[in-house]
């Protein structure tokens, strides 16, 4: 008679803070020595703030309570106000969002919630240190199918202004061209309306953060130095209203730059009315804003603004 086969016992046990304590400090002192000059970037946390997911969360305050503490070059967190579609059809409890949302003030504010919670987090165990997002888009788990819209132009701008209010100096928007939120289709290579945002973001707002004063009702208001003008603004005017027009009144003259598209959800997004294409070398074209008097400007319903204000004259502008 054979004898009796013991099964095999399995205990298993979950990652946890203490072993991300114990293999950071591993990976950290073989960082200092093989890169002395490369900077550690982390937690790069994400789904607190707004839960996204259901189920057990290794916190970013365990992680940062864990012994030996973890001490970074860089704070960073992920940035995302929902899960897409593709997410939420996996478990009910996924928090989606919808395109009927996409304009509302709510939505628009999310990433100002996520950003409070990790701030809290960085003032208490990493004072002082400069904040990174490493990621963020439209929905985690690939952006919603509108993520690749002009409609979600909105909540990318307005949370870029928001970051840059609140001090955060890096953005890194997921991604390049990959998934419905990528920035250029990944087949066509075709730039989607996020990448015309991000371009007219990097011309034309410096790294210099200024006080936008009051915005007026239903409108969003950022204001940063004019990039490579000495003593000039430019203004970001968000319209997220999908009927109202509003208006600002312009100290001085500027040159206006208005992105809209026939519709919302449009895969094409037009500058002051003209459609914006690559060359037909396939090249990024030259961006030129229209004459903006001083005085009152007018902003159509769903639509985004650029003012470069070359006069300005602002001194915290060098």
């Amino acid at each position: 008679m054979s004898p009796r086969t013991q099964p095999w016992v399995v205990h298993q046990r979950f990652y946890d803070a203490s072993d991300y304590a114990r293999d950071f400090s591993i990976f950290h002192r073989f960082a200092r020595l093989a890169a002395p000059e490369m900077r550690i970037v982390g937690p790069g946390s994400v789904g607190e703030g707004i839960m996204l997911m259901p189920g057990p969360l290794l916190s970013t305050e365990a992680l940062l309570s864990a012994h030996p503490r973890p001490v970074f070059d860089i704070y960073s967190y992920h940035s995302y106000a929902a899960a897409s579609e593709r997410c939420a059809r996996l478990d009910h409890g996924i928090v989606g969002t919808s395109k009927a949302a996409a304009l509302s003030d709510e939505w628009l504010a999310k990433p100002d919630r996520v950003n409070t919670f990790y701030d809290n987090l960085r003032d208490r165990f990493e004072p002082g240190r400069t904040v990174w997002v490493t990621e963020t888009a439209d929905a985690a788990c690939g952006g919603d199918p509108w993520a690749d819209s002009f409609l979600d132009s909105f909540r990318f701008l307005d949370e870029l202004g928001q970051l840059a209010q609140r001090g955060v100096q890096v953005v890194f928007h997921n991604t390049l061209a990959s998934s419905d939120y990528g920035l250029i289709d990944q087949g066509t290579h075709r730039p989607r309306p996020n990448f015309w945002a991000a371009l007219l973001w990097r011309r034309l707002m410096g790294r210099t953060v200024l006080d936008p004063g009051r915005a007026p009702s239903g409108l969003h208001i950022y204001a940063q130095c004019l990039r490579d003008h000495p003593n000039g603004v430019t203004l970001l005017l968000i319209n997220a209203s999908r009927s109202r027009s509003g208006s600002v009144d312009l100290p001085i003259p500027g040159k206006r730059y208005t992105l809209t598209a026939a519709w919302l959800e449009s895969r094409e997004v037009e500058l002051n009315g003209h459609p914006l294409t690559l060359t037909a070398a396939g090249d990024v074209p030259v961006t030129t804003g229209e004459p903006a008097g001083a005085g009152r400007l007018e902003l159509a319903p769903a639509s985004i603004t650029f003012v470069a204000l070359e006069g300005a004259s602002n001194a915290s502008c060098p």
